[in-house]
């Protein structure tokens, strides 16, 4: 039930936020989207992040971490080849093209994910973190907002955010904030009883309920994100459907992230880092070496067939070795760091071979310079 009533809030908030987008200006649109958007797994994470900040030593405090890897590998791994494979069917085309325009995700996607590193290292999430996170993400919507224009605004909206559109102005507000208000207070009040819900079903069915947190928490919260894209693809849009979920996944990489230890240290009731156990240092590692790799696989401006069969392969190996050991935490990490060092091995050698075009991002992607001439 309240994993019906997250996701029904987050399909309001996302036809809102979309329809919403015409109304503001593009940079503040795209802050305003990413943040709500993705409020369901704000709400969930955050919420496990406060309950581990008051019960340090409780099992659950490893959910806190378990949830944010989940859905940021989901997104990746599930989501992104998604895309292409609905591409495919649809059009027969076997790779999805990006522009330079959005080299910025590309570029400020590598910068997160390699800051994250450094995140591993330590073994915590502290309060440098977090403010380096948030000025990662920060310079993110300068650099959003300094692209030109979008000249097809008026074929934006796909689905309900395009009925919404034909309403008359007022109509619009009126609608979007309702159904805005409307999910917030329901994701509020679902949050805690669908998380602890979780654990407990776990527990009853025999299932580890880390399990659980890290991959039926986030298909609540990340679902209405995902059909949202298909429309786009359905409706010719595969770029923007690719982008807007690259765009979903710096937006949980630096402002979920970042907000972790601030979730924590409101639960303990004093300021503290927050401390990555085993298990949540090796899931931490892999997430942030699936990113390196799926940036890479983005450096010559598509995303192939080939490729997204690679993503979804890998992932579909992870979630099943994740199930087969589920009993054995030490074989549990032995899997995931061997997985990461095959993702970063990967990205190394996408890294060699893409080389010469490396400046290119440089310039263009972080610090909005000049488009390079199409060949």
């Amino acid at each position: 039930m309240f994993f019906i009533a997250i996701l029904g809030a987050g399909f309001l908030l996302s036809w809102g936020a979309e329809a919403a987008e015409e109304h503001l200006s593009q940079g503040l649109a795209i802050g305003v989207l990413a943040l709500i958007t993705v409020l369901p797994e704000y709400a969930i994470d955050l919420y496990y992040t406060f309950q581990a900040g008051q019960h340090p030593q409780a099992a659950s405090a490893s959910f806190a971490a378990a949830n944010m890897t989940g859905a940021n590998r989901l997104l990746i791994g599930v989501g992104w080849p998604l895309i292409v494979l609905l591409h495919w069917w649809r059009s027969g085309r076997r790779a999805v093209d990006l522009s330079w325009d959005n080299a910025a995700e590309i570029a400020y996607l590598a910068l997160a994910g390699l800051y994250s590193f450094i995140i591993v290292a330590k073994g915590r999430i502290d309060w440098l973190d977090f403010f380096v996170l948030l000025a990662i993400f920060a310079v993110y919507l300068w650099r959003l907002s300094r692209l030109p224009k979008d000249e097809d605004d008026d074929e934006q909206e796909v689905g309900q955010a395009a009925a919404l559109a034909d309403l008359p102005r007022a109509q619009q507000w009126l609608i979007m904030g309702g159904v805005t208000l409307v999910a917030v207070v329901i994701i509020l009040m679902a949050a805690e009883p669908f998380a602890e819900s979780m654990v407990a079903s776990g527990r009853v069915l025999g299932i580890n309920p880390f399990l659980l947190v890290q991959w039926v928490a986030p298909l609540a919260s990340e679902m209405p994100e995902v059909v949202l894209v298909v429309l786009f693809v359905f409706h010719g849009r595969p770029t923007a459907a690719l982008g807007a979920l690259v765009s979903d996944k710096i937006n949980q990489w630096t402002l979920l992230v970042g907000m972790i230890p601030m979730a924590y240290a409101l639960g303990a009731g004093h300021l503290t880092p927050f401390s990555l156990d085993a298990r949540q240092q090796e899931e931490f590692f892999l997430t942030a070496a699936q990113s390196l790799f799926a940036v890479a696989l983005l450096l010559r401006l598509r995303l192939s067939l080939l490729s997204a069969l690679i993503l979804l392969s890998l992932f579909a190996l992870q979630f099943t070795l994740a199930f087969i050991f589920e009993q054995d935490e030490g074989r549990t990490i032995q899997v995931l760091t061997t997985l990461s060092w095959l993702y970063l091995a990967g990205a190394a050698g996408l890294l060699v071979w893409n080389r010469k075009g490396l400046g290119q991002y440089i310039r263009v992607g972080l610090l909005a310079g000049p488009i390079p001439p199409t060949e």
